[in-house]
């Protein structure tokens, strides 16, 4: 019986889709083995699976991963490559399974609690649901989706004393940063803003410089602020879907760069001369934007692993070259150097 099976190999098969009723079956597996397949999504009922210790998911056409996976009790090993997994570092997936079960814990969404809440939930007098053994565990302040337009002080007075990892304010209503995220300045490595009003990025913030992942998709910004030079393990920015209209500035002295997400904004030129001196950046996005040239020295970036200028008014590269992928596109535009 499914019920008793302990170990499954269905790896070099057609499986595309993974039914969340054949997963709770699945009662004492420990080994699940479904690499090399076509599946595209993974069910949440698979973080019902509390004996599982191993899941290969190489090499399929996974685009995300559930955060609740880093619930699963036992698991030991998960392997994720092969996969175009969206919002997830490529280092990160070389670093194993520890570093990227931290990661996922940090995108763990609470569920609304009912009246009988457990002794880790508290209601605070103004009504802020706070998850603290969210807090005191994880190192996550989460106060995401609440459509607030500021974050109550009970959810910092709550923070207090903790070594905070993660803070997610991410689709609210928020107008300015909230200055007290200053005070987990020793240890937040990761601030999530995406989806609010902003329209400017306070200067106090950067004085948070343990950050190595800055989310400020889907705001109001136009620029950033000279001091954000100071963030100098930043390897992460998000900024697509604001009002850039120009490349940041600041972002040019950030040598620790590894990604820049600025795509839906009208940015209209890069400089290539001041991008090929951050060697550790891997991933570029300039897709839909107002790039009426690309010029051939981008094709000196040559740690640029991902490069995407989809949806820009530019004629050159062709789109017949813009779909081969990035190594073709930089290898056409160092063709173009002049001698």
């Amino acid at each position: 019986m499914l019920t008793l099976l302990r170990e499954l190999y269905v790896g070099n098969n057609q499986v595309g889709v993974l039914e969340a009723e054949q997963l709770e079956c699945l009662k004492a597996i420990s080994v699940l083995e479904l690499r090399d397949n076509k599946i595209k999504a993974v069910p949440e009922q698979m973080s019902l699976l509390h004996t599982l210790t191993r899941l290969d998911l190489t090499n399929n056409d996974i685009s995300s991963l559930p955060a609740s996976l880093s619930l699963l009790p036992n698991l030991k090993v998960l392997l994720v490559e092969g996969n175009p997994l969206r919002g997830i570092r490529r280092d990160l997936l070389t670093k194993g399974t520890n570093e990227l079960l931290k990661y996922l814990r940090g995108r763990v969404k609470e569920e609304p609690e009912s009246s009988d809440d457990p002794p880790t939930a508290m209601t605070f007098p103004s009504q802020s649901k706070i998850n603290v053994h969210s807090i005191k565990t994880l190192g996550v302040l989460d106060y995401s989706d609440m459509q607030a337009d500021s974050i109550p002080d009970e959810l910092f007075l709550a923070a207090e004393g903790q070594n905070m990892v993660t803070a997610n304010f991410s689709k609210n209503k928020l107008t300015s940063i909230p200055s007290r995220l200053l005070e987990l300045r020793s240890s937040l490595t990761e601030l999530n803003l995406g989806f609010n009003r902003l329209d400017h990025f306070s200067v106090e913030v950067c004085g948070l410089l343990q950050l190595t992942h800055l989310d400020l998709r889907n705001n109001q910004l136009k620029d950033l602020p000279p001091d954000m030079a100071n963030l100098t393990k930043l390897r992460c920015i998000i900024l697509s879907s604001n009002r850039f209209k120009s490349f940041p500035e600041v972002l040019y002295q950030l040598s620790s760069m590894e990604t820049v997400l600025i795509a839906n904004n009208q940015v209209s030129g890069v400089d290539p001369a001041r991008l090929v001196r951050l060697e550790h950046l891997s991933t570029l996005d300039l897709s839909n934007n107002d790039l009426l040239s690309i010029p051939p020295e981008l094709g000196l970036c040559t740690s640029l692993r991902s490069l995407s200028l989809q949806g820009n008014p530019f004629r050159t590269p062709r789109a017949a070259i813009i779909v081969k992928g990035t190594d073709a596109v930089l290898e056409y535009l160092r063709s173009r150097i002049p001698a």
